[in-house]
């Protein structure tokens, strides 16, 4: 090799080495300080695209949990207020049976009558009020049921059925169609008549209350999926782009020490050309 003061190809490639030492090293730093290996697409074009594609579909599933959550909620209060107007029907059935009895008097069945159309009052007023977020299924104002989202692209949904809790809904209030007036207990034929009625409306309220219960489990299960599915996704995300700190670290500790011996490398090599003043001494 020439020895010349213009040129020190040593000093260049010992230059070269402690700039790739420091690439490197810029590179260990940034993965151990935020915690990925890829992270944008420069790093690797192919699993970040990967990533992202998955980072969107996991931010769909949040999306999807959302509206399942907010279906449980409004199907855990229509369960409530329809377990209470099921109580209701029962204590009905009591008075009205009460009231059929043909030894019963006018002040017995007056009596009767008044709890009677109290507790009737009670079950409108738990389907009135049987609201989440705006939204109630008990109430009989709309036939059409919900719809929540499913999956994650959205074309996928999940239905909550409206059930008419109301005492119209429930068979329970004056009406046209048939003609009927509105129970009462004040004699021994209207007793019996509302005794009909109530018995139907506690065959009806039970088949609708099982129809919302097995719907709510529907939901509940798959919440649950949707839950296992976003954390699949997550792992999947964090296999394709989270750094190996472990790898990193050590990694980290050789580039530090290749760094120092690079530099004392470059040193040695910028003191060559001081060996060619030793030629001309005399």
């Amino acid at each position: 090799m020439t020895t010349s003061i213009h040129t020190n190809t040593s000093a260049m490639i010992a230059l070269q080495n402690l700039n790739r030492t420091n690439d490197q090293l810029a590179l260990t730093q940034s993965r151990v300080n935020t915690g990925l290996k890829v992270q944008g697409a420069r790093d690797n074009a192919a699993v970040w695209a990967v990533a992202q594609g998955q980072r969107a579909d996991r931010g769909s599933l949040e999306a999807v949990a959302t509206s399942l959550n907010r279906a449980t909620s409004i199907a855990d209060v229509s369960l409530a207020a329809g377990e209470q107007i099921s109580d209701l029907l029962i204590e009905l059935k009591g008075k009205a049976t009460a009231a059929s009895d043909e030894s019963a008097t006018l002040a017995m069945r007056t009596s009767y009558n008044d709890e009677f159309q109290s507790l009737l009052k009670s079950i409108q007023s738990f389907a009135d009020n049987a609201i989440f977020d705006g939204s109630n299924i008990l109430d009989g104002t709309a036939t059409a049921g919900i719809n929540f989202l499913a999956s994650a692209d959205g074309t996928e949904t999940i239905t909550l059925d409206r059930q008419d809790m109301t005492l119209t809904g429930l068979g329970l209030a004056a009406s046209t169609t048939p003609v009927a007036a509105a129970p009462d207990l004040l004699t021994k034929a209207n007793a019996d008549d509302a005794l009909t009625r109530i018995n139907t409306a506690i065959s009806t309220s039970t088949a609708r209350l099982a129809e919302l219960g097995a719907q709510s489990k529907q939901i509940e299960r798959h919440t649950t999926y949707v839950g296992k599915l976003s954390d699949a996704l997550e792992a999947g995300i964090g296999n394709l782009v989270d750094a190996d700190l472990a790898k990193e670290s050590a990694r980290l500790q050789a580039l530090q020490v290749q760094q120092q011996l690079g530099v004392q490398a470059l040193s040695i090599a910028n003191q060559a050309p001081q060996i060619i003043l030793s030629l001309f001494k005399g």
